[in-house]
């Protein structure tokens, strides 16, 4: 019997390089320049031991450098580099980093621009839970209790659809499998229509067509932007 090939993800942080000291720019510049010139992603300054500064750049090495001149002079003695492989997740990655760590030396701390806050959500929860509780401790507000369960049910569903909101009047998105074209329809509630059928997210969309039982949706189905031109759905969540 055939194996099943393993399927390889590619990762998104391809070399790495942590806590070398600041004078490797003046006294190995050279080394330092054939090692990092061009590479593109994080980095992260250090005074000894305690994270300062974290940032991104598309030359990590004249980016650093720059920072033995700035507003950071004197204040970091070693750093870290990280190389990403997709210019497209640097910044995603930089405002997590930010907002998990708190640098001292960030002015910004990061922004998640495309994260749904599920803050709102979780005070909504709690207080559902709260009224279901006390009409069980009490015997009453049975009315309160269907709704509640109601809300759930309908929240539960709605977090299935990761298109939703993206495209508010609706949207044909396209895909091309095996030389083939395809296109669906987009909801503006985020369920998308396929061959008559109706599914909640992109992957399982895909999957109608492809019959494969994984598959990244987002980098499957396309649609046109402002100028006309196909490109990944993918390119909205940036």
């Amino acid at each position: 019997m055939a194996r099943k090939k393993k399927h390889k993800t590619r990762a998104i942080i391809t070399e790495h390089l942590e806590k070398i000291g600041a004078n490797v720019f003046d006294d190995y510049s050279s080394v330092i320049t054939d090692l990092i010139k061009g590479r593109q992603g994080i980095y992260a300054l250090y005074n000894n031991e305690r994270l300062y500064y974290v940032g991104l750049a598309s030359n990590l090495k004249s980016r650093v450098k720059a920072h033995n001149r700035d507003r950071h002079q004197n204040k970091w003695t070693h750093f870290s580099l990280y190389i990403i492989r997709k210019e497209d997740h640097v910044k995603e990655i930089e405002s997590l980093v930010l907002r998990i760590s708190r640098p001292k030396g960030n002015k910004v701390k990061g922004k998640l621009k495309k994260s749904k806050n599920l803050r709102p959500l979780l005070k909504r929860m709690l207080k559902d839970e709260w009224i279901i509780r006390r009409g069980g401790i009490l015997g009453e507000n049975e009315k309160d209790t269907r709704r509640v369960e109601h809300r759930k049910r309908k929240i539960k569903k709605t977090d299935k659809r990761p298109l939703q909101g993206y495209f508010p009047q609706g949207k044909v998105i396209h895909a091309n499998y095996k030389g083939k074209e395809y296109k669906a329809w987009v909801y503006s509630n985020g369920r998308i229509k396929v061959n008559g059928e109706i599914f909640d997210s992109p992957s399982l969309a895909g999957i109608a067509i492809t019959k494969k039982k994984t598959m990244n949706g987002w980098r499957f189905w396309k649609y046109k932007d402002k100028t006309g031109e196909l490109v990944y759905i993918d390119k909205l969540r940036k």
